[in-house]
């Protein structure tokens, strides 16, 4: 299982939805999503900028990423959504330790 960052940007509907729900409704809602899928919510934080919104999942692999992300999605209710994997130290220690055989172009 691995941990996820999702950022989003709200479309105009999606911020009516927060302004009719508040902040923790729509925490409640994610949550209730992550949970649904087996995961679990870590982080949820708005944000100033570019991304309006910031959740953190742990407990979920690839598909199960997916999955969330195109559920969300598809409801319009995003402008934007990114999907990032979070690697712990340990796991960066270990890709240092595995080797490989590469040709770079034109060597």
């Amino acid at each position: 299982m691995a941990r996820f960052l999702f950022q989003a940007s709200y479309s105009a509907d999606g911020i009516k939805g927060v302004l009719k729900d508040g902040g923790t409704g729509r925490r409640s809602a994610v949550e209730a999503a992550i949970k649904s899928l087996g995961g679990k919510l870590e982080g949820f934080y708005y944000a100033f900028g570019e991304t309006d919104v910031y959740v953190i999942v742990d407990g979920i692999d690839n598909a199960t990423a997916a999955a969330f992300s195109m559920g969300v999605g598809s409801t319009g209710a995003l402008s934007k959504l990114k999907t990032t994997v979070l690697m712990t130290p340990e796991e960066i220690d270990q890709a240092g330790k595995k080797t490989m055989s590469y040709r770079a172009p034109g060597r």
